[in-house]
């Protein structure tokens, strides 16, 4: 565990969610710089006598052990993209602007506010809950805090239904879609461009390649009620030698995003028929997830934040959750069509009711649910 900064800033948990954001934005977590931020939250949960805190490298972990029949996750990233000159965090006309606002330092806020409203006894929840703030997601998957506790300690992670606070605008977004790279190759025979009958043009011969792309119809499938559209894209060509040379070999990225009625086993099926007699390498895959709609405490998040559900068109960590055959939703008060942008900004009326409908889950007193539904 690292060792505690002793000039951490200090977090106050009973801020309104809205100052609570602003305070998290302005301590600086780009990915791989998450030790000030993650001592900070450590520092305040371990405020709370009803809260179990551990710390797992620049993941915190705290956890209710209330003897609940049944156990949420609440989970969240602390780092950032880099700065783009759009700190400190500013108010204006009721959007609180600043790196990380939307994604996803309001949600952390959301989770914190509930940390402290069930660690101080205040709220008395229906079920256990774990929270999970954890490191790199903006990153390179191998170095993802939660793929470390999925792979270390996936008891941790152990729960009848996980809310991943990442952006969706407040509203419920089930599952996530799958996403498979490959990279499609062609070969052919150097020789120089003045004489190119003697070669055998390998950036020539990926034209097929590309009119199975133009030709490609994506599925549109549903999934416990919710409509996943897939695709398959080129996202990257390169090949060739030199200004005076015809290329021997020519690659082409291909991405696949399926749905998760497909396993990461068919997907790759998939793309390798798709490609059939080309050379194909597989260079990453990510399941997809099923939402779990129709699991009663999803049904009850549902219900507490009102709105139709729609299918997460891409991919969250809410599939390592999936791939431990625990349902997962994301639910966060960002906009994610603004996440990683200069002007990043959220609106502080949205988290300030994500945070009432959370909270009203956690209660279930059904009462408030009909009245924020």
């Amino acid at each position: 565990m690292p060792a505690a900064d002793p000039a951490a800033p200090s977090l106050d948990l009973t801020l309104p969610v809205g100052e609570l954001t602003a305070a998290l934005v302005d301590i600086e977590s780009v990915s791989g710089d998450e030790a000030r931020l993650a001592d900070a939250v450590e520092a305040a949960l371990r405020r709370y006598d009803r809260l179990s805190v551990r710390r797992l490298g620049n993941v915190v972990c705290a956890r209710t052990e209330l003897g609940r029949a049944e156990r949420i996750v609440l989970a969240g990233h602390l780092d950032t993209v880099p700065i783009a000159d759009n700190l400190p965090s500013r108010v204006i006309d009721g959007r609180l602007y600043g790196c990380g606002t939307t994604d996803m330092k309001s949600g952390v806020a959301v989770q914190l506010r509930a940390a402290h409203e069930i660690g101080s006894g205040a709220l008395d929840p229906s079920v256990d809950a774990t929270w999970l703030f954890y490191d790199c997601e903006e990153v390179e998957a191998a170095r993802n805090g939660l793929k470390r506790v999925a792979e270390q300690q996936p008891e941790l992670l152990a729960a009848d239904l996980a809310i991943l606070l990442e952006p969706t605008n407040g509203l419920v977004e089930g599952g996530c879609q799958g996403t498979l790279r490959a990279v499609v190759t062609t070969t052919g025979r150097r020789a120089h461009s003045a004489r190119s009958w003697l070669g055998d043009n390998a950036i020539h011969a990926a034209a097929p390649i590309l009119q199975r792309l133009a030709d490609y119809r994506a599925r549109e499938v549903a999934v416990d009620g919710l409509t996943y559209r897939e695709g398959l894209s080129a996202v990257f060509i390169d090949g060739g030698v030199a200004g005076n040379v015809v290329p021997d070999s020519c690659r082409v990225t291909v991405n696949y995003r399926f749905a998760p009625d497909k396993s990461a086993d068919e997907a790759i099926a998939h793309v390798r028929s798709v490609f059939d007699g080309f050379a194909v390498e597989i260079v990453d895959c990510a399941p997809a997830a099923r939402p779990g709609l129709d699991q009663p405490l999803a049904a009850r998040v549902v219900a507490s934040f009102g709105g139709r559900p729609e299918a997460k068109l891409g991919w969250t960590d809410v599939a390592r959750f999936s791939e431990l055959g625990i349902p997962a939703l994301n639910l966060g008060p960002g906009e994610p069509n603004i996440a990683h942008t200069v002007d990043e900004s959220v609106d502080l009326a949205t988290i300030a009711r994500v945070e009432r409908s959370l909270l009203a889950f956690l209660a279930f007193h059904p009462a408030e649910v009909r009245d924020l539904a």
